[in-house]
């Protein structure tokens, strides 16, 4: 499933492609719902609305629209929603371009381009929503904003038993992350996964917080990763990330930092890779 960097490059790549574009038709022959509309409500949130800006919130694309009404006055008009999931992919194409048969919802534009949403396996949501605060309200704090700092991490830790690893991926505790950054984030802090999360010290939440920072960074330069079929950005290319991998997919191969061998298994159902010698586990763990 893309995570925050792939989320994040696919919304950068668009927003230069489709702000100040109005929908003029929309083609919805399949919509995941959020708590959005029906068919019929969807084409009538939509269409005559402008786009106005594109951002992320976790892993959500966010379309925000106005309306120009009389007068001149610009008016908020909701906003469309947008999660890949694990087989989604957003682009734009020229109206003459033909829908692929993977094409799940197609938002014709003023400029004669199309903006696509194509899902193979229907994993993922397309969606409009009048307040998307309200509708992502839920969600943790960005891990890349100005509030996310070492003291809050380091506060937030405090009194929860709960291992890092499974509450690093809580969407409603941090948002955006995801089984590859968490992965890559614990081994640059040289965390284990299984630590109890009331056992970080400050410093190592504040080193936490570094590495989770970096590696997004890195990540999102990089376009993201792809590993299978499915993850292209808007203009169809892979990320690269995936080549800088320290320890994620790599067990059995030696750790970047140490050349110890990396070692996989399982945490709250998820694959995890770690360096045994990088991240010492906990004394229970190992007893």
């Amino acid at each position: 499933m893309p995570e925050l960097p792939e989320v994040e490059t696919v919304a950068r790549l668009i927003a230069p492609r489709v702000t100040g574009r109005t929908i003029v038709s929309t083609e919805a022959g399949w919509l995941r719902s959020l708590g959005g509309p029906s068919l019929r409500d969807f084409d009538r949130s939509v269409r005559g609305a402008t786009i106005t800006r594109v951002g992320r919130r976790a892993k959500y694309i966010v379309l925000e629209l106005t309306r120009t009404e009389t007068h001149g006055v610009v008016k908020p008009a909701g906003a469309l929603l947008v999660h890949l999931r694990m087989s989604g992919r957003l682009h734009v194409e020229p109206n003459a371009t033909p829908l692929g048969p993977y094409t799940r919802v197609a938002l014709g534009l003023s400029d004669e381009h199309t903006l696509r949403f194509d899902d193979v396996r229907k994993f993922g949501r397309f969606t409009f929503t009048e307040d998307p605060r309200v509708t992502l309200a839920h969600l943790g704090p960005e891990p890349l904003e100005d509030d996310f700092t070492a003291a809050w991490l380091s506060q937030a830790l405090a009194g929860r038993q709960r291992q890092l690893k499974p509450l690093l991926l809580d969407q409603e505790f941090v948002a955006g992350l995801g089984n590859i950054y968490v992965d890559e984030a614990l081994h640059e802090a040289k965390l284990h996964p299984l630590l109890p999360a009331d056992r970080v010290t400050k410093a190592q939440a504040a080193k936490l917080v570094t590495a989770i920072r970096m590696i997004l960074n890195e990540a999102i330069a990089r376009e993201g990763s792809s590993f299978d079929t499915f993850y292209r950005t808007p203009e169809g290319q892979p990320g690269s990330y995936q080549d800088q991998f320290r320890v994620y997919g790599r067990d059995g191969r030696a750790c970047r930092r140490c050349a110890a061998t990396v070692q996989k298994f399982v945490v709250g159902q998820r694959g995890t890779h770690i360096c045994p010698r990088c991240q010492r586990a906990p004394r229970e763990v190992r007893r």
